[in-house]
């Protein structure tokens, strides 16, 4: 397309959900009430993992982080959302665009390595429990949290940078409700082919290799389960990985079927789906997964709300 006769979008324009403004406010305590949730439940997850101390292991200090990266990553997305469902004007500037996407980008892909790390830490608790002190001190666990978070904020740049370096001359409607790869590139008033094979490589490399890390993780962990002798320790050992397991279903589940299913079976209303369990329903059960299915954190929310009680008194 010739876009020397074009000038270049400085605003891009977030079509509504819905037109109705009934509708509208519905979703808007919809959303407000699950942020609202999910940043209680990471925030009691931070708070209990930092005072008790029962919940020191190297699996609460990566639960911990995960726990900061949802509350940034769901916080890059909703606070504009919400104010969409209210406001008539629903644009961004092109430079809000860019940064809404980087940050969501590279949140999702530290995510991605942080999962794994956590199965790594449960394969080495599980597979070499007596090396697992050695193995998972502090600074091993400081310098993997470390990689995580520099992944996220380096691989990015990649697909940000040939994003927003792309002609956009118009239209600036964006069929979805926050700036995402796909209906970002269906703006671009060029050929995309190119950038779309660099961009979703880098995309694939970094989503499926962690989770490829978590597979062969969990393919140990199951070896050395089911050589255990005693039921009760192949019980316990299961219950130790069975919310991690739920997390990454609920997370790698959502963002394969958005990200790297055909482009022929895309439509609007199937990303705005799928784009909303894993920005919106699956930051709030996290924290639920983590808590209900884990003794611990149980303990540490019974003690928590019995001093509630007490203090009330």
């Amino acid at each position: 397309m010739d876009v020397g006769n074009h000038s270049r979008v400085s605003r891009f324009i977030f079509e509504p959900l819905s037109d109705i403004r009934t509708i509208k406010i519905i979703l808007f305590l919809l959303v407000l009430a699950l942020y609202l949730l999910t940043i209680m439940g990471n925030i009691f997850i931070i708070f209990s993992s930092l005072t008790n101390p029962a919940l020191q292991s190297p699996m609460y200090f990566f639960l911990r982080n995960l726990s900061f990266l949802e509350i940034g990553y769901t916080s890059t997305i909703i606070p504009k959302m919400l104010f969409n469902f209210l406001s008539e004007d629903t644009s961004i500037s092109f430079i809000g665009c860019a940064t809404q996407m980087y940050f969501f980008g590279s949140l999702g892909i530290a995510e991605c390595c942080l999962l794994a790390a956590m199965a790594y830490d449960r394969y080495i608790a599980i597979c070499r429990p007596l090396h697992y002190s050695a193995i998972m001190n502090r600074t091993i666990c400081l310098q993997i949290s470390t990689v995580c978070w520099l992944c996220g904020v380096l691989v990015v740049l990649v697909p940000a940078t040939i994003i927003f370096t792309l002609p956009f001359c118009g239209p600036n409607r964006i069929k979805h409700f926050f700036c995402d790869l796909p209906p970002l590139l269906r703006l671009a008033c060029a050929d995309i082919y190119k950038s779309e094979v660099i961009i979703y490589t880098v995309t694939v490399v970094f989503i499926m290799l962690p989770f490829l890390l978590i597979l062969v993780s969990y393919v140990h962990i199951l070896h050395a389960v089911l050589k255990m002798p005693s039921t009760t320790h192949r019980s316990k050992a299961f219950s130790t990985c069975s919310s991690h397991i739920t997390v990454v279903a609920l997370f790698y589940g959502s963002a394969v079927l958005t990200y790297l299913r055909p482009t022929s079976v895309n439509s609007r209303q199937t990303d705005e789906v799928l784009s909303f369990f894993y920005t919106v329903v699956c930051p709030v059960l996290n924290p639920l997964i983590y808590s209900l299915r884990n003794k611990e954190m149980k303990d540490s929310l019974k003690k928590l709300m019995l001093k509630k009680i007490f203090f009330r008194k």
